[in-house]
């Protein structure tokens, strides 16, 4: 018998699990161990590291405990339950001043923005189809397009348009036949923030083209120096688009996997008839215990406090090593262009100075290649406390300048 012959073909076919290629973040994970092999008395400072270093706020964490001993949370949650869907309507209030969504229709639950990403596509692309999406970026809604049939027509992220797609470039053929466009901010890895400019810009290209915009906003809380921003409260917005919003950010409950989408009712009546027949729904104790704390926003804002210190100290520490960079509008993450060589090393791409960085000063970062050469660096990485904060940071600094690092 051969199960080779049985794999689909949107896994690979017959060659599934037989290619040697080995994707980014596998190399990343060999690279890091075999510095660590090489020497071991030495600490891997890690700041590719993509999920929050902290818990989740203690009044969250109290609730669960509590919760898990109701019967009342043993069964399926399904679509449900209605509290989070109440909660999830203050979140929208509290933060982006959406104050009028229909909890019972316009707003349902998910287990995280990853699983909302992987559904929303089986609602929407038949073969032949296409969804734009924005990359550098999360891959999620792309490979689930390609899974049925659809076509993916990246959309580049460039430093000069401000890290924002450039919607006049976009071949008019190819947005008639597409029916979704993802788009990602405040925006891993480039850590753009949305403007209200943007936005509309945004929301009239969807418009003129009869296509739904997918805004993934897991992020959303984690801005600096402007207010958050829904694309629901924009004009035309609600009709248009569908948010996605996660705990796993704003509220480190990133294992948690919990989240919501909130848009038009029609969609999110897709959504919930999809996830239906796919999933049971999230543990209905996780569910209440977010309602304790996620429309609360001095919790939020000392998370998002938290990585803004963290943000600036390693800003100021890599403009002293050489590297163009600023604060973020948003996230945790820094994308900087990559450097040119280290010493006598050049280095064709960004991933070759990740690689080289993690072989040779034990440090890690994410390369992105798709639209420049850049690495991300983290604020997530960890630490006892600020104090250690520092010792990490000012390590990190002087590896970097040890590593003779050029940028030209």
């Amino acid at each position: 018998m051969d199960l080779q012959k049985l794999f689909a073909n949107r896994i690979g076919g017959a060659g599934f699990g037989v290619a040697n290629e080995i994707y980014k973040f596998e190399k990343i994970k060999r690279a890091k161990s075999a510095a660590r092999a090489a020497r071991p008395e030495v600490e891997l400072l890690d700041f590719g590291v993509g999920e929050p270093d902290q818990m989740a706020p203690k009044i969250i964490r109290q609730a669960l405990k509590k919760a898990v001993d109701d019967p009342a949370n043993r069964g399926y949650a399904d679509n449900g339950p209605r509290a989070f869907k109440l909660a999830a309507a203050e979140y929208m209030k509290t933060f982006f001043g959406v104050g009028d969504l229909n909890p019972d229709t316009e707003i349902n639950h998910s287990i995280g923005s990853k699983s909302a990403l992987a559904l929303l596509p089986l609602g929407f692309i038949n073969p032949g189809d296409v969804a734009l999406v924005t990359v550098p970026g999360y891959p999620v809604l792309a490979t689930h397009t390609r899974y049925l049939g659809g076509e993916v027509v990246q959309v580049p992220l460039r430093r000069e348009n401000h890290f924002y797609p450039d919607l006049e470039k976009i071949d008019p053929a190819i947005a008639q036949r597409a029916k979704l466009f993802y788009v990602n901010y405040p925006n891993n890895p480039t850590g753009a923030a949305p403007s209200e400019e943007f936005f509309d810009r945004l929301i009239a290209f969807a418009q003129r083209y009869n296509l739904l915009i997918v805004q993934d906003a897991a992020y959303a809380t984690l801005v600096y120096g402007r207010e958050p921003l829904s694309i629901l409260s924009r004009p035309g917005g609600r009709e248009c688009a569908i948010e996605l919003h996660s705990m796993s950010k704003s509220y480190n409950m990133t294992g948690w996997r919990l989240g919501f989408v909130a848009g038009p009712a029609r969609i999110v009546q897709a959504f919930a008839e999809i996830k239906d027949n796919l999933d049971s729904g999230q543990f209905k104790a996780i569910q209440a215990a977010a309602c304790a704390g996620i429309a609360d926003r001095k919790l939020a804002d000392h998370i998002r406090v938290h990585y803004q210190r963290r943000l600036k100290k390693i800003v100021a520490a890599l403009k002293r090593v050489g590297f163009k960079v600023r604060m973020p509008g948003g996230t945790f993450y820094l994308y900087v262009p990559a450097p040119k060589a280290a010493g006598l090393v050049e280095f064709k791409t960004a991933e070759d100075a990740s690689q080289h960085l993690i072989r040779e000063s034990s440090i890690s970062t994410v390369p992105w290649d798709d639209s420049g050469a850049f690495l991300r660096f983290s604020a997530t990485f960890e630490s006892r406390d600020k104090k250690d904060d520092d010792r990490v940071i000012a390590e990190m600094e002087a590896r970097l300048m040890r590593a003779n690092l050029r940028f030209s």
